[in-house]
């Protein structure tokens, strides 16, 4: 693997239909900002090979979203992405170096911030860096990163919904 796409689902409606949390849909906010994001990665030419998506509801409708701009992407809806932790999240990327040249992973918070804060500091990353990921990981962000021969993480870049047409 060569580059690996963390992404927080988009803005999702507070209730579900249900009362679960899982099954909370995307909100028209978070339908947007998909888009807008989808575009954005298309525009910078980050296509994935493989996606691995989280079983909530707003997950699969983020992704859906997201593949309109992508294209044909192999996916796989994993339920114990569903707030999974930095070392779940983990352990399912390590399963797929090998398999996919640039992967996304779209799953929740905190577990998707706190990876990326991991997988940055692990890479030494520069303070600066840091700081830009410590305001925390809003609702329907993509942190790019590049991986190289020896697998640590480099942050290429962050698509934020309100600037990723300024982005792309």
């Amino acid at each position: 693997m060569h580059r690996l796409i963390l992404m927080r689902h988009a803005k999702a409606e507070r209730g579900s239909p249900s009362g679960r949390d899982k099954d909370r849909p995307l909100a028209a906010r978070g339908r947007d900002d998909a888009a807008r994001v989808g575009k954005a990665l298309a525009t910078r030419g980050l296509k994935p090979d493989r996606a691995l998506v989280s079983g909530a509801a707003r997950t699969r409708q983020t992704w859906d979203i997201v593949h309109d701009s992508l294209g044909d992407v192999e996916v796989a809806i994993i339920d114990d992405l569903y707030e999974a932790d930095p070392d779940i999240l983990r352990a399912r990327i390590e399963a797929e170096m090998d398999s996919a040249g640039c992967l996304i992973l779209i799953g929740h918070n905190p577990g998707i911030h706190q990876l990326a804060v991991e997988l940055l500091m692990e890479g030494a990353a520069a303070p600066s860096v840091l700081e830009r990921l410590s305001s925390g990981f809003p609702t329907g962000m993509a942190a790019i990163f590049s991986v190289d021969a020896a697998e640590r993480y480099a942050l290429e870049g962050l698509i934020r919904p309100d600037d990723a047409e300024a982005a792309a």
